[in-house]
Protein backbone atom coordinates (compact mmCIF):
# COMPACT_ATOMS: atom_id res chain seq x y z
CA UNK A 1 0.00 0.00 0.00
CA UNK A 2 1.39 3.41 -0.84
CA UNK A 3 2.48 5.56 2.05
CA UNK A 4 0.31 8.82 1.59
CA UNK A 5 -2.41 5.85 1.69
CA UNK A 6 -1.28 4.63 5.34
CA UNK A 7 -0.29 8.25 6.09
CA UNK A 8 -4.38 8.74 5.28
CA UNK A 9 -5.21 5.95 7.16
CA UNK A 10 -3.13 6.91 10.19
CA UNK A 11 -4.51 10.54 10.54
CA UNK A 12 -7.87 8.54 10.43
CA UNK A 13 -7.34 6.80 13.10
CA UNK A 14 -6.01 9.56 15.50
CA UNK A 15 -9.42 11.33 14.67
CA UNK A 16 -11.10 8.04 15.63
CA UNK A 17 -9.32 7.21 18.65
CA UNK A 18 -10.39 10.97 20.22
CA UNK A 19 -13.64 10.21 19.43
CA UNK A 20 -13.84 6.46 20.59
CA UNK A 21 -11.97 7.31 24.00
CA UNK A 22 -15.04 9.96 24.75
CA UNK A 23 -17.94 7.61 23.21
CA UNK A 24 -17.00 5.12 21.45
CA UNK A 25 -17.33 4.69 17.76
CA UNK A 26 -14.17 5.62 16.35
CA UNK A 27 -14.73 2.05 13.88
CA UNK A 28 -17.53 3.90 12.50
CA UNK A 29 -13.98 5.96 10.87
CA UNK A 30 -11.46 3.30 10.79
CA UNK A 31 -13.80 0.32 9.61
CA UNK A 32 -14.37 1.83 6.22
CA UNK A 33 -11.51 3.95 5.76
CA UNK A 34 -9.69 0.14 5.35
CA UNK A 35 -12.19 -0.78 2.99
CA UNK A 36 -11.99 1.90 0.72
CA UNK A 37 -8.61 1.77 1.03
CA UNK A 38 -8.97 -1.93 -0.44
CA UNK A 39 -8.06 -3.86 2.69
CA UNK A 40 -10.26 -6.99 2.02
CA UNK A 41 -12.93 -7.70 4.48
CA UNK A 42 -11.99 -9.93 7.31
CA UNK A 43 -8.46 -8.58 7.06
CA UNK A 44 -10.04 -4.66 7.37
CA UNK A 45 -12.18 -6.38 10.51
CA UNK A 46 -8.94 -7.99 12.11
CA UNK A 47 -6.74 -4.87 11.34
CA UNK A 48 -9.19 -2.60 12.67
CA UNK A 49 -8.57 -4.71 15.64
CA UNK A 50 -5.05 -4.38 16.07
CA UNK A 51 -4.82 -0.68 15.66
CA UNK A 52 -8.21 -0.28 17.78
CA UNK A 53 -6.64 -1.63 20.88
CA UNK A 54 -4.12 0.42 21.46
CA UNK A 55 -6.14 3.31 21.19
CA UNK A 56 -8.44 1.56 23.61
CA UNK A 57 -5.71 0.92 25.44
CA UNK A 58 -4.57 4.07 26.20
CA UNK A 59 -7.78 5.30 26.74
CA UNK A 60 -8.18 2.59 29.73
CA UNK A 61 -4.84 3.79 31.61
CA UNK A 62 -5.68 7.29 31.29
CA UNK A 63 -9.37 6.58 33.49
CA UNK A 64 -7.12 3.62 35.64
CA UNK A 65 -4.27 6.53 36.38
CA UNK A 66 -7.42 8.73 37.27
CA UNK A 67 -8.92 6.49 39.53
CA UNK A 68 -12.55 5.60 37.92
CA UNK A 69 -12.30 1.93 37.33
CA UNK A 70 -12.26 -0.52 39.86
CA UNK A 71 -11.10 -3.98 38.52
CA UNK A 72 -12.12 -5.89 41.75
CA UNK A 73 -15.95 -4.92 40.94
CA UNK A 74 -15.73 -5.78 36.93
CA UNK A 75 -13.36 -8.14 37.18
CA UNK A 76 -16.30 -11.02 36.23
CA UNK A 77 -17.50 -8.60 33.53
CA UNK A 78 -13.81 -8.01 31.81
CA UNK A 79 -13.63 -12.59 31.74
CA UNK A 80 -16.79 -12.45 30.46
CA UNK A 81 -16.12 -10.03 27.38
CA UNK A 82 -13.08 -11.89 26.67
CA UNK A 83 -14.30 -15.32 25.97
CA UNK A 84 -17.63 -13.63 24.02
CA UNK A 85 -15.26 -11.69 21.97
CA UNK A 86 -13.06 -14.72 21.16
CA UNK A 87 -16.58 -16.65 20.21
CA UNK A 88 -17.58 -13.72 18.28
CA UNK A 89 -14.15 -13.78 16.57
CA UNK A 90 -13.71 -17.68 16.15
CA UNK A 91 -16.96 -17.70 14.51
CA UNK A 92 -16.96 -14.71 12.13
CA UNK A 93 -16.79 -16.47 8.67
CA UNK A 94 -19.92 -18.57 10.17
CA UNK A 95 -22.08 -15.77 11.28
CA UNK A 96 -24.47 -14.36 8.57
CA UNK A 97 -23.56 -10.27 8.79
CA UNK A 98 -26.79 -9.50 7.30
CA UNK A 99 -28.03 -10.41 10.40
CA UNK A 100 -26.36 -8.04 12.63
CA UNK A 101 -26.70 -5.19 9.84
CA UNK A 102 -30.40 -5.40 10.02
CA UNK A 103 -30.40 -5.67 14.61
CA UNK A 104 -27.90 -3.48 15.31
CA UNK A 105 -29.26 0.01 13.96
CA UNK A 106 -32.47 -0.30 15.87
CA UNK A 107 -30.54 -1.24 19.02
CA UNK A 108 -28.17 1.86 18.36
CA UNK A 109 -31.13 4.46 17.87
CA UNK A 110 -32.81 3.18 20.91
CA UNK A 111 -28.94 4.02 22.57
CA UNK A 112 -29.31 7.13 21.24
CA UNK A 113 -32.33 8.01 22.49
CA UNK A 114 -31.32 6.75 26.09
CA UNK A 115 -27.76 9.16 25.94
CA UNK A 116 -30.27 12.28 25.15
CA UNK A 117 -33.12 11.59 27.58
CA UNK A 118 -32.51 9.27 30.08
CA UNK A 119 -32.24 10.57 34.14
CA UNK A 120 -29.16 8.59 34.53
CA UNK A 121 -26.66 10.67 32.80
CA UNK A 122 -26.72 12.99 35.97
CA UNK A 123 -23.66 13.50 37.65
CA UNK A 124 -24.92 10.82 40.37
CA UNK A 125 -24.67 7.10 40.16
CA UNK A 126 -28.08 5.21 40.00
CA UNK A 127 -28.79 2.10 41.77
CA UNK A 128 -26.94 -1.14 39.53
CA UNK A 129 -29.90 -2.98 38.60
CA UNK A 130 -28.05 -6.32 37.80
CA UNK A 131 -25.93 -8.67 39.93
CA UNK A 132 -22.44 -8.64 39.02
CA UNK A 133 -22.63 -11.99 37.71
CA UNK A 134 -26.02 -11.07 35.74
CA UNK A 135 -24.52 -7.85 34.51
CA UNK A 136 -21.34 -10.17 32.71
CA UNK A 137 -23.71 -12.80 31.68
CA UNK A 138 -26.45 -10.43 30.56
CA UNK A 139 -24.38 -7.90 28.69
CA UNK A 140 -20.81 -7.54 28.78
CA UNK A 141 -20.33 -10.92 27.20
CA UNK A 142 -22.84 -10.43 24.43
CA UNK A 143 -21.65 -7.17 23.53
CA UNK A 144 -18.23 -8.91 23.92
CA UNK A 145 -19.72 -11.45 21.07
CA UNK A 146 -20.85 -8.60 18.56
CA UNK A 147 -17.55 -6.73 19.23
CA UNK A 148 -15.63 -9.73 17.65
CA UNK A 149 -17.51 -10.42 14.91
CA UNK A 150 -18.13 -7.15 13.79
CA UNK A 151 -17.75 -4.35 16.32
CA UNK A 152 -18.62 -0.46 15.52
CA UNK A 153 -20.64 0.78 18.07
CA UNK A 154 -19.73 -1.88 20.85
CA UNK A 155 -18.10 1.27 22.81
CA UNK A 156 -21.41 3.03 23.27
CA UNK A 157 -23.46 -0.20 23.87
CA UNK A 158 -20.80 -0.70 26.97
CA UNK A 159 -21.44 2.28 28.32
CA UNK A 160 -24.98 2.22 27.83
CA UNK A 161 -24.76 -1.32 29.64
CA UNK A 162 -23.07 0.32 32.48
CA UNK A 163 -25.09 3.33 32.59
CA UNK A 164 -28.66 1.31 32.43
CA UNK A 165 -27.72 -1.83 34.53
CA UNK A 166 -24.73 -1.37 36.53
CA UNK A 167 -25.56 1.45 38.76
CA UNK A 168 -22.50 4.01 36.93
CA UNK A 169 -22.85 7.44 35.94
CA UNK A 170 -21.45 8.58 32.44
CA UNK A 171 -18.10 9.43 33.35
CA UNK A 172 -17.49 6.10 35.62
CA UNK A 173 -19.44 4.05 32.92
CA UNK A 174 -17.23 5.71 29.95
CA UNK A 175 -14.16 4.77 31.93
CA UNK A 176 -15.12 1.10 32.51
CA UNK A 177 -16.55 0.74 28.87
CA UNK A 178 -12.75 1.77 27.54
CA UNK A 179 -11.80 -1.82 29.49
CA UNK A 180 -14.72 -3.93 28.23
CA UNK A 181 -13.62 -2.23 25.03
CA UNK A 182 -10.09 -3.15 25.44
CA UNK A 183 -10.71 -6.29 26.64
CA UNK A 184 -12.96 -7.13 23.16
CA UNK A 185 -10.42 -5.73 21.46
CA UNK A 186 -7.62 -7.81 22.67
CA UNK A 187 -9.15 -11.18 22.78
CA UNK A 188 -10.40 -11.29 19.06
CA UNK A 189 -6.96 -9.73 18.10
CA UNK A 190 -5.50 -12.67 19.47
CA UNK A 191 -7.80 -15.08 17.54
CA UNK A 192 -7.33 -12.84 14.30
CA UNK A 193 -3.59 -13.40 14.98
CA UNK A 194 -3.58 -17.27 14.50
CA UNK A 195 -6.09 -16.95 11.32
CA UNK A 196 -3.01 -14.20 9.96
CA UNK A 197 -5.60 -11.73 8.94
CA UNK A 198 -3.84 -8.82 10.59
CA UNK A 199 -1.90 -6.36 8.00
CA UNK A 200 0.79 -5.10 10.70
CA UNK A 201 2.14 -2.65 7.63
CA UNK A 202 -0.96 -0.73 7.71
CA UNK A 203 -2.28 -1.46 11.32
CA UNK A 204 1.10 -0.10 13.30
CA UNK A 205 1.16 2.75 12.07
CA UNK A 206 -2.96 3.67 12.62
CA UNK A 207 -2.17 2.63 15.78
CA UNK A 208 -0.10 5.07 16.62
CA UNK A 209 -2.54 7.75 15.29
CA UNK A 210 -5.06 5.40 17.63
CA UNK A 211 -3.03 5.80 20.69
CA UNK A 212 -2.31 10.25 20.05
CA UNK A 213 -5.91 10.64 19.46
CA UNK A 214 -7.17 8.52 22.62
CA UNK A 215 -4.59 9.89 25.01
CA UNK A 216 -5.92 13.53 23.99
CA UNK A 217 -9.53 12.12 24.16
CA UNK A 218 -9.23 10.68 27.21
CA UNK A 219 -7.80 13.67 29.11
CA UNK A 220 -10.83 16.24 27.11
CA UNK A 221 -13.39 13.54 28.67
CA UNK A 222 -11.96 13.85 32.00
CA UNK A 223 -11.42 17.30 32.03
CA UNK A 224 -14.89 18.45 30.64
CA UNK A 225 -17.06 15.17 32.20
CA UNK A 226 -21.17 15.19 30.78
CA UNK A 227 -20.55 18.14 28.92
CA UNK A 228 -18.46 16.83 26.05
CA UNK A 229 -19.45 12.97 26.74
CA UNK A 230 -23.00 13.29 26.53
CA UNK A 231 -23.50 15.12 22.49
CA UNK A 232 -20.33 12.56 21.65
CA UNK A 233 -22.78 9.53 22.96
CA UNK A 234 -25.88 10.77 21.04
CA UNK A 235 -23.88 12.10 18.28
CA UNK A 236 -22.12 8.15 17.52
CA UNK A 237 -24.56 6.00 18.19
CA UNK A 238 -26.86 8.00 16.07
CA UNK A 239 -24.00 8.28 13.20
CA UNK A 240 -23.39 4.28 14.10
CA UNK A 241 -27.17 3.56 13.25
CA UNK A 242 -26.96 5.71 9.76
CA UNK A 243 -24.58 4.25 8.18
CA UNK A 244 -25.47 0.09 9.44
CA UNK A 245 -28.91 1.22 7.63
CA UNK A 246 -27.34 2.46 4.83
CA UNK A 247 -24.97 -0.09 4.22
CA UNK A 248 -20.99 1.41 4.25
CA UNK A 249 -20.10 -0.77 6.99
Amino acid sequence: MDLDIILLLSLAALVAGFIDAIAGGGGLITLPALLIAGVAPTDAIATNKLQGTFGVATASASYYKSGLIDLRVIATAVAATAVGAAAGSMLVSNVDPELLHRFMPFALIAAAFYFAATPYLREHAPHAKLSTVAFALGAAAPIGFYDGVFGPGAGSLYTLAFLAAAGCNLITATANAKLLNFTSNLASLGVFLVSGHVNFAVGLPMALGQSLGAWVGARTALKHGTWIIRPLLVATTSAAAIKLLMGTV
